[in-house]
């Protein structure tokens, strides 16, 4: 027999939870009955992409490490944020660009971001453009907890992560929770 692992648990919340609230919404004549157990989750969902939201960060900086699943940003370039430059979320390289002196990150949504991000669920390149080494870039950054890699060797560095994506940001959220839930009240073995 298989045994249940919290990303199966989490699989099956999201697609039961996004089921229920596409049936609530029709408005046929056999209607599924809402229970408040469905409305609990969907409230609980909605106030975690609130969550999400409110800590969402701008990242702009410059690419120092491509990982198969996302890239490292050396994020504080505040001055990326200036016309022309601002009109694509990926920028050349060949840009000028600094990092801004004595930058300090603010607590609010949509604050610049400072120092070593891992950003996953980049968005398709503009046209003709690739992702590369020293290009920088201009992202809204959702946290997704801390990333651990290693920068040169042995040398492994903790930084926080962020998701381009709100969604992916809450289903991590929801795990998160749905682990935490599993370590304080283990299953029973048998």
């Amino acid at each position: 027999m298989r045994s249940v692992n919290a990303s199966d648990v989490v699989k099956f919340i999201f697609v039961f939870v996004f089921a229920a609230a596409s049936a609530f919404a029709q408005t046929n004549s056999s209607p599924v009955p809402a229970t408040n157990e469905n409305l609990a989750v969907l409230q609980h969902v909605e106030q975690l992409r609130a969550q999400c939201i409110q800590n969402r960060r701008l990242i702009c900086g410059k690419i120092v490490k491509i990982l198969p699943d996302g890239i490292v940003v050396d994020s504080g370039y505040t001055n990326l944020m200036r016309p022309p430059l601002n009109s694509s979320w990926l920028i050349p390289g060949a840009a000028s660009a600094e990092r801004a002196k004595n930058f300090v990150e603010k607590a609010g949504p949509d604050s610049i971001c400072a120092g070593l991000v891992f950003v996953t669920d980049l968005p398709r390149p503009p046209r003709g453009m690739k992702v590369k080494l020293f290009d920088y870039v201009i992202l809204d950054g959702f946290p997704m907890g801390k990333y651990d890699y290693h920068s040169v060797g042995t040398v492994q560095h903790s930084i926080r992560k962020f998701s381009n994506k709100v969604t992916t940001a809450v289903r991590w959220m929801y795990g998160q929770e749905v682990e935490d839930q599993e370590t304080a009240n283990p299953p029973p073995n048998f």
